[in-house]
């Protein structure tokens, strides 16, 4: 296909019709506010890029949020990403090695846009090995499981507060957890497995995973939770390994007292390098995905660390972030075959 066989490719096509039309991947030029002069492209560009995802994508759209970048003017490349049957396509415009936006424009301009906007300089590819250490509450699975624990056990308040401000940083988590833990003193067992019994997983977790393992990646979860639920959640859905704190139980009661060394952020932030080394993963092959302020440390020991539906300052903080829709949109940062 040539230019001459649509005049009017910039009126007649959305940018998603014109990148598939040109076989997923075109030349356009932006120059005085506005793109123009589509071209074949050739063999795949390299890195960095923008990824836009979670919604259409329009010329206007995309000249605007360029606009609001101070993309210099030149010669770019727009690529098609779809990784999974499950996830509409998204786009990836290819940016000079010399230009990086800041995450702060990027998020307001997600925000402002209704869009999710995700700079990569770096990205893992599902064509090796990988490792992929997940946060458990509010990120694995929907809840935070003492919140619910403490809802049944009649302390929900007391716990929920407390759990508010440890995620957003107010609190050492350490000390957090045994405030709340200790709450829960003379609660019965079955409390537990009543939240277990309608766990709701996030939205695309299933879908996520069984993706990774067939490209021989290594999926974990490091949690500042509990094992009742994280061994769980290993069975279900065949991970290779879960870190989390272990409630002491007598007599069928809770005693408000956690068993063992308790899973902290620096621990979360260990388990990546630990398992990486365990399964002989390459460093440029782990990722991290969480919500809180406890998450941070994880986020940054991996090369490629995503918040998501995390506080501002998570957001702020992470490599990527990804603040609406579900987890398979990971996928999109990801090097698909």
């Amino acid at each position: 296909m040539n230019s001459s066989e649509q005049p009017n490719p910039f009126n007649d096509l959305t940018p998603l019709q014109l990148v598939t039309a040109y076989g997923g991947q075109c030349h356009l030029n932006w120059h005085a506010g506005q793109f123009s002069e589509v071209k074949v492209a050739a063999p795949k560009p390299e890195l960095p890029v923008l990824l836009c995802f979670g919604r259409d994508f329009s010329w206007e759209l995309l000249s605007t949020l360029a606009q609001a970048l101070a993309l210099p003017s030149g010669i770019f490349t727009l690529s098609l990403s779809k990784p999974h049957p499950a996830l509409p396509a998204a786009l990836r415009l290819h940016l000079p090695l010399t230009y990086q936006p800041t995450p702060a424009l990027l998020s307001r301009l997600a925000l402002d846009h209704d869009c999710q906007l995700v700079y990569l300089a770096q990205q893992p590819t599902l064509r090796k090995p990988g490792l992929l250490v997940m946060d458990m509450d509010s990120t694995a699975i929907e809840i935070e499981c003492i919140d619910e624990i403490a809802a049944l056990a009649g302390v929900g308040e007391q716990v929920a507060a407390i759990t508010a401000r440890a995620m957003n940083g107010e609190l050492d988590f350490a000390q957090s957890l045994l405030a709340r833990v200790k709450a829960l003193a003379g609660a019965p067992e079955s409390v537990l497995a009543a939240v277990l019994q309608t766990l709701p997983l996030m939205p695309g977790l299933t879908e996520l995973v069984q993706q990774l393992r067939q490209h021989q990646w290594q999926l974990a979860i490091a949690s500042g939770g509990f094992t009742y639920f994280t061994e769980a959640l290993q069975q279900r859905l065949g991970l290779s390994a879960t870190f989390a704190n272990q409630l002491e139980i007598v007599d069928g009661k809770l005693t408000g007292r956690v068993l063992g060394n308790i899973v902290d952020a620096k621990r979360k932030a260990e388990v990546v390098t630990e398992l990486a080394q365990r399964y002989q993963i390459a460093p440029s092959q782990t990722v991290a995905i969480g919500d809180g302020a406890n998450d941070l440390p994880m986020l940054a020991e991996a090369a490629l660390g995503v918040a998501f539906h995390a506080k501002p300052k998570v957001q702020a903080a992470a490599n990527a972030a990804i603040t609406t829709g579900s987890l398979l949109q990971l996928l999109y940062l990801l090097d698909c075959p």
